[in-house]
This record gives structure tokens, C-alpha cells and sequence, in this order.
């Protein structure tokens, strides 16, 4: 009925003025257009921030493999462990502590694209396998 389609008019009008008493079409066009250009500069911002955020991350510990054994014979327990710790890129480190009756030795080898130019044991190069096996990166980071 037409009763219904004026009042369906009326609010569709209403909700198109809210917040704008007295104002004509060209002031409520302005002041939409003014309220876009807001939202994309502040888009704008949002994806710069964003996209350095993205970068950033490339650097930070992403993958973790963590492997435990005995380095001695008569030590029991798996005291002794590798720990690779890598970033998007496959670099970062890669920590080892042999445990002894006598005390621990700990040593740490850097790893660049999941090679290091330092000698690396069996353990060491199973933790950065494991690593590598268990990246933790978002996929919207590739």
C-alpha cells in the first residue's frame, strides 16, 4: 500500500539525515564525502603500519625445534639438548648444552638459510629440521 511505502521512505530518509537536523542534500553529500576521505587516510596509515609490522616479523623467531639426548653414555635422563630458534628466512641460532656428571657445556652456533659455517652435531641439525618442519608464521605473512 502506498501508506506503507511512504513509511518505508520516511525511514530510509530518517536513517540517511541521522545526526543531521536541517541540513540539505549537498551538506549531508559533503559531509559523507569528508567522513570517505577520513576513512582512507586512516586506511592508508593502517596499511603502512601494517606492512612494516609484515617486515618486522620476517625477523623474529618463527620456527622452534628443540631435540633432547644423552651426550654420555653412563648419563641418563636426555639432559642434554639442541635448540634452533629461526626466523621467516631460516636464520638465527642454534643452542646446544651437553650434560655431564661433572657440569654442562653450553654452545651456541649462528645459522644463516638453515646452514651455519661452524660444524653442527647430529642433534643440532635434527632440531633445525624440526624446525623448519614446524613454522609457526601466519600464512597471510607469505
Amino acid at each position: 500500500s502506498n501508506r506503507s511505502k511512504i513509511k518505508r521512505l520516511n525511514s530510509k530518509y530518517n536513517r540517511f539525515m541521522s545526526g543531521l537536523s536541517n541540513a540539505n542534500i549537498e551538506e549531508v553529500l559533503e559531509y559523507i564525502l569528508e567522513k570517505i576521505d577520513n576513512l582512507n587516510e586512516k586506511n592508508n596509515e593502517l596499511e603502512f603500519k601494517l606492512n612494516n609490522i609484515e617486515r618486522n616479523m620476517y625477523h623474529c623467531i618463527q620456527k622452534v625445534g628443540i631435540v633432547r639426548y644423552n651426550a654420555f653414555d653412563n648419563v641418563g635422563s636426555d639432559l642434554s639438548f639442541s635448540i634452533a630458534l629461526l626466523d621467516k628466512n631460516d636464520n638465527g641460532i642454534v643452542i646446544s648444552s651437553l650434560y655431564a656428571r661433572d657440569g654442562a657445556s653450553t654452545y651456541a652456533k649462528p645459522v644463516v638459510k638453515n646452514k651455519s659455517k661452524y660444524a653442527l652435531s647430529a642433534e643440532e641439525l635434527q632440531a633445525i629440521d624440526l624446525a623448519l618442519k614446524t613454522s609457526y608464521s601466519n600464512s597471510y605473512i607469505d
